[in-house]
């Protein structure tokens, strides 16, 4: 069964459905200790389909929906998913500068559609974002971002890590947006092939991210509060790195 306010699916049967119908699956929830032949099914085309549930107790779906769930609750998005390692190499190709946007961990869903707003009106190449511990990619997000969301393309990996050392080997410099950094988002040059990365509301990069960036940049505060929204710092770092590109660009 469906709920397309909340844009999720709920059921055994459903959820297999869905998946061989191709939709594409932001999230799949699973109860702990799930057992039977249809979830033994379930399980294989998670696995065909390279979709890692996350288990949690039978309060969390019972959270979803109050109806029979059977322990299985699947969020849908109508963005489509792409992979970095397809992405990268296509730019190259086109001749593009490849510039890219890491979101590790945001959760706050009005926050990511916000972002990806800017994100796409500054020419961003492509978002990138975990698999586990992101905002789900539903209406609500679709609705903040003004309808960037369908242009802009969006990357779920499973380890950001792993993504930042890709980028590299690539030629793609990674910059981790940190209130600790000792240098300006000015001090640096976005004029070459780079990725952005924001952090989590509350903590921040994560450490094993933040420790693979090429480099570690702030924006200058001087004010008493000592932070500003993600989604405005984000958006105050791009366009730096936009007036960088254009002012690279040789006048006609």
């Amino acid at each position: 069964m469906t709920d397309k306010k909340d844009d999720f699916i709920f059921g055994l049967r459903p959820v297999i459905e869905a998946i061989e119908a191709g939709k594409t699956i932001d999230k799949v929830f699973v109860q702990n200790a799930l057992q039977g032949d249809i979830y033994a099914e379930l399980k294989t085309i998670l696995a065909k389909n390279k979709i890692r549930p996350n288990y949690v107790p039978v309060e969390k779906l019972n959270r979803f929906t109050r109806k029979n769930h059977q322990g299985v609750v699947a969020f849908i998005s109508d963005v489509p998913f792409h992979k970095i390692e397809d992405i990268v190499p296509q730019l190259f190709e086109e001749g593009k500068t490849p510039f890219l946007l890491i979101l590790d961990r945001l959760t706050d869903v009005r926050n990511f559609g916000a972002i990806c707003r800017t994100a796409e009106c500054v020419g961003v190449d492509a978002v990138i974002i975990p698999e586990k511990g992101a905002a789900p990619i539903n209406s609500d997000a679709i609705k903040t971002s003004a309808g960037a969301l369908y242009n802009v393309k969006i990357c779920k990996e499973p380890n950001l890590a792993h993504v930042v050392d890709f980028l590299q080997q690539s030629g793609i410099s990674v910059f981790a947006a940190s209130e600790k950094a000792q240098k300006l988002i000015y001090d640096v040059d976005f004029k070459e092939p780079c990725a952005i990365v924001m952090g989590n509301e509350e903590t921040g990069i994560s450490k094993e991210v933040l420790h693979h960036a090429d480099d570690k940049i702030k924006l200058p505060i001087e004010g008493k509060t000592q932070s500003l929204n993600v989604s405005v710092a984000c958006g105050a770092i791009l366009y730096e790195a936009v007036r960088q590109k254009m002012t690279a660009i040789p006048n006609p």
